[in-house]
Formats: C-alpha cells, structure tokens, sequence
C-alpha cells in the first residue's frame, strides 16, 4: 500500500490514524484569516493551518449543501451518487467511504449536521440534526428517535463530540463532527451578540458590480444583498429567531434592539441599502463563524490533553463557499470561486511532524473519500471519481493528482435563487463553464482575473484555450460516465463553434 511506502520512508507509524473530519456549512474562505480574511481572526482554524496543509484551490462540485455531502460520502459525483439536489432523499444503501472504514475496522461517527434526509448509515453511532437543524435549542435525531436540547447548536454539537472521543475506543476511529453554521439564517450565540459591531468591513471590490462581464442569468438571479434578503429573518431587525423564549427572549432584545436601531438610522441617513445591508449581513455571519472556530478550538484541545494529536489526522473543510457580497450575493450555487471555491485544512499525526504548507494543486470534494481509505491504508475501490491525494500529504509526491476538476449544478428549478443550471471545469489557469439551458459559455484567467469578472469566451485571442478546454471538459464527462444527454449537449454546441 502506499501508505506503508511513503509513511515508512518519512516516520514510523504502528497505527492506523484516527480520522476527524469538521465540516462547517457555507463557510467561505473569505472569512478565514488563515486564507487572509480581512473581516474576521479564525485562531482555532488558523492553528489547523499553521501545523498542516492549506489548499488552495480546492472546490465543490455542485456547490449545494446536500449533494455536496453526498459526494464526499462517496467520492463520486452526483450524476452517480443520485443526489443531485437538496429536496432529493440520499440512497444510503449504497457504497460510502464511512461504510468501508467500519468494514475495515474503523470505528466511525457522525455527529452534527446531517441533511440527507435518510438516516445515516456506515456509522457505529450517530446523533444528527433534522433537515437544516435550528441554532437555538434544537433537536437531535438518534436511532431512538427525536429529542431537544437546550443552548446552542455549535456548542451542543462539540459538547457531543467531545464526549464520544473520551469513550472507549480500541479501533482507530473515524468522526465526522458537522456544524448548521454559518449556514443562513445567521443566529448567533448569545456570547456573540456583544461581538462584530463595526460598520466599516471592507467591501469587496464586486459589491457594486454591473454584470456587464458575466453570464445573462447573472442580472437575474435571486441572491442579491439588497434585492432578495429579509430585514427580519437574514438581518434580525426586530426579529425573535424560533425558540427563544421568554427571559432568553428579553435578553436578545436587549442586545438587538440598539443594533436594529443603528441599522435603520444608517440606512435612512446613507439611503444605501446595499452597502447598510452588507454591513449587517456580516455582522451576524461572522458571529456565527466565530463559534464554529471557537469549536475547532476546542477539538484540538481536547486532541492535545488526551493524548490523540499523535495519531489523529484533522480535516477542517465546508460543504462549500459562500458569497459575501461578492457581485453583490449571497448564497452559492455557481462555480464562481466565492461558491465552489471552499476551504480545506489537513493537519497530519502528530507522528509525521508538523509544519505550515500551502497547496495550490488542484483538488475537488470527491477526493477526500479515496484519501481517507488510502490513509487508512484501506482499498481504494475502482469506481470512485475522487483522487486520493495520501501521497502529498504524506510528502513522497508533491506533484499535481490531476490537471482539471468537474462541476455540475442542476438546481435551476428552485423559484427562491433561480441560478441557471451547469456544467463546468477548472484547471490551474482557467475556468470553463457552459450553462446548458441558455447556450452560454464563460471563461476566465483565474490568476489574472481572480474576481473572474472578464469573460474571455468571445475573445480571439482566446480561440485556443477555448477549444482546448471545451475538449477537456467533454473528456472529463465521458470519463465519468456523466449523463449521456448532458455529454450530447456539450458536445453540440461545441461542435456548432467549430470545436470537435
């Protein structure tokens, strides 16, 4: 195996690692100062990143949060997996990289956020939240059924995590512990509401952009900060977020209602809705990313004063990126790098030696399955999509595991965003992404466009990588055996430009 080659040419290694994977929901990396944010400190994230691995160019393939899931379960796409939506319920008889660890040996948990409306299986223990789950004093659903707990979801998620470690473990183990936030709407904690309060966050250069250079469906869509957000539930004025009650209630006025106030005056003195509402947008995101890397924290606390640090690779990564205010959204869903762009930090065992790296290779979410079962020197099965990148990690290959990485949305149905369906590939200079409904191409120089606001398709002098990546990108799907009629697609149009 490979793990046993490359781990014995760099440290001795008895065990097979122990396996904590942290998936966040819509965590951007813009809001990760490990990434360089320049609106937020994440010290619990950022200490990840300064004893591993930061990935630079790692993405999501359908930038959705329950297809997304599916495919890191699999390592396959979801023209495979069969989940391709959010409404979807995730077939769980099927093959998942936590079902082949458990067969392996492995004992395997999942804790947290969940969202494949089927009840997870592969794991020895689970306790998960329904559906999106609610910030405050939510419910948790075991296979004994449905309960609610009292205090905050972040916390009661790591509280749950941080017990199921001090159990008894003779197995090495695999612990997927998966956070609601940041997902919308933003309800912080309590211990947030006194944090975050500045109006000066430094826009992003796109917040006022006029679209001129990207796709037609981009004019249109529903995610835009000053259009399609609510005052009350995306912005909490004046609004009492479900189950909190009572004193709790009168305590979060007493913190929101001076912060509702400040908004309406500075909305009524700038009349710009756009940027007032930016400013309050981040104010309760970051709150609650905060908590989530206060939890990470916590974790790798936990990992030092038990001892399990020196065998236990850590992965923090999201379900995928986020907009915040770039092009003036919110949301995800396009392949743009806000969206499909996501973070990924892997810490190593203690046992292989730490130190800060950054990795600019291309990887996708359906990576992380085959790298996990090669890690865990395990098979890796035939029919994954994903690539395993064990090999870098471990130091004996620093060279790419693969020139390009896929996409596909397929949610253009849904009347709340309207985002147009697509398919779509990357490479280490360029981004293609054909959206198939509207007979539309982008393209764009990721390293000299990195706001991707110049679409290069039209250009002559972009004639060649126009066509070469067209090809490439017919190639990757007939590789992945994607939907024929979606290959056919792709291919006529193509051919129609000339390009075969």
């Amino acid at each position: 195996m490979l793990w046993l080659l490359a781990a014995a040419a760099i440290a001795p290694v008895v065990e097979r690692p122990n396996i904590i994977l942290i998936l966040s929901d819509d965590h951007a990396r813009q809001a990760i100062s490990a990434y360089g944010s320049r609106i937020i400190d994440t010290p619990g994230i950022d200490r990840l990143a300064s004893e591993g691995f930061r990935f630079d160019r790692h993405y999501t393939a359908n930038p959705i949060c329950a297809p997304s899931r599916a495919s890191l379960l699999t390592g396959k796409h979801s023209h495979a997996n069969g989940h391709k939506d959010n409404v979807s319920t995730f077939d769980g008889t099927q093959q998942t990289f936590p079902k082949l660890l458990q067969q392996g040996g492995y004992e395997t948990a999942a804790i947290g956020k969940w969202h494949l409306v089927s009840d997870p299986t592969g794991f020895d223990h689970w306790e998960v939240l329904p559906g999106q789950g609610l910030y405050h004093n939510p419910d948790f659903l075991t296979p004994k059924g449905r309960h609610r707990e009292e205090g905050y979801v972040t916390d009661l998620v790591t509280d749950k995590a941080l017990k199921w470690l001090n159990g008894a473990h003779d197995k090495p183990f695999f612990l997927m512990i998966g956070h609601k936030a940041p997902h919308r709407n933003w309800v912080p904690d309590f211990r947030q509401l006194p944090n975050f309060r500045r109006w000066d966050f430094p826009e992003p250069p796109t917040l006022r952009t006029e679209y001129d250079g990207l796709v037609s469906a981009a004019k249109n869509v529903r995610m835009r900060i000053d259009q399609h957000m609510r005052t009350d539930v995306d912005l909490l004025i004046d609004f009492v977020p479900p189950r909190i009650e009572g004193a709790a209630a009168e305590r979060w006025r007493s913190f929101m209602i001076p912060q509702s106030e400040e908004y309406k005056r500075r909305l009524a003195s700038s009349n710009d809705l756009l940027g007032v509402n930016f400013q309050r947008y981040l104010q309760n995101y970051l709150r609650c990313v905060a908590s989530v890397d206060e939890s990470v924290r916590r974790v790798l606390d936990h990992l030092d004063r038990s001892g399990l640090s020196k065998n236990t690779l850590v992965v923090y990564s999201s379900d995928q990126g986020f907009f915040l205010g770039e092009n003036a959204w919110y949301d995800k869903r396009w392949f743009y790098e806000p969206s499909a762009g996501t973070p990924l930090i892997v810490r190593m065992p203690e046992s292989l030696g730490r130190r800060a790296r950054t990795a600019d290779i291309l990887t996708s979410n359906v990576d992380l399955a085959p790298t996990f079962l090669e890690l865990a020197r395990l098979p890796v099965p035939a029919d994954l999509h994903g690539r395993s990148f064990a090999r870098f990690l471990l130091g004996n290959d620093r060279s790419p595991i693969q020139n390009a990485v896929y996409g596909h949305f397929y949610e253009n149905d849904d009347p709340d965003h309207k985002a147009p369906r697509y398919v779509a590939i990357a490479t280490e200079r360029h981004k293609l992404i054909y959206y198939y409904d509207l007979g539309e191409w982008e393209l764009f120089d990721v390293l000299s466009d990195p706001l991707e606001q110049k679409n290069l398709w039209a250009e002559k002098r972009a004639s060649q990588v126009r066509s070469e990546l067209a090809r490439r990108l017919i190639a990757e799907q007939r590789r992945l055996r994607e939907d024929p009629e979606i290959i056919e697609a792709v291919a006529r149009a193509a051919k129609g430009l000339g390009i075969e």
